[in-house]
């Protein structure tokens, strides 16, 4: 492509894909997850996930949840608003075999990978579904995600 000297060259161009984001959260003890399915990311559109997880998991003032999250750029502390009941963990750089919710993408994945969608709305619907079966594979959930060192309760009644 060529263009003056000085300048920057201009190229039409289409987007040839559009895309999903998954949100995924698991406690690991019990193997509960939950799902956010959506057509874009930023840090306005994770405080509205935020208050989604904190709703579906019941965290105030009488329940405490501590979030363990990498380092993605709409996850930063930074103007971030966090829902009352919510604390959030973030883990080192460069090490997402420490974050649970990691383990949770090859079971999404499984069933999508080599199919063609022609729509993004066929490709939403069978990621809902696949979310929806995951959520009652608590067993296998939970076996993958519940690493040997994570902390466990003194008690299963505070779950």
């Amino acid at each position: 492509m060529w263009a003056p000297i000085g300048q920057r060259p201009v190229a039409l161009g289409h987007h040839r894909f559009e895309w999903l984001y998954v949100t995924g959260f698991v406690e690991p003890i019990t193997g509960r997850t939950v799902w956010n399915v959506s057509n874009g990311i930023s840090k306005a559109y994770f405080e509205l996930v935020l208050a989604d997880f904190a709703k579906s998991a019941g965290a105030g003032p009488n329940k405490r949840i501590v979030l363990q999250l990498d380092n993605a750029g709409w996850h930063g502390p930074e103007n971030l608003t966090v829902p009352d009941g919510i604390r959030l963990v973030f883990q080192p750089a460069h090490s997402p075999e420490l974050q649970p919710a990691e383990h949770l993408w090859p079971f999404l994945d499984e069933p999508l990978v080599n199919r063609y969608f022609e729509t993004i709305e066929e490709l939403d619907a069978a990621v809902a579904e696949r979310c929806l079966a995951l959520m009652q594979q608590i067993q296998t959930i939970s076996a993958c995600t519940l690493f040997h060192w994570w902390p466990r309760p003194t008690s299963l009644k505070a779950l």
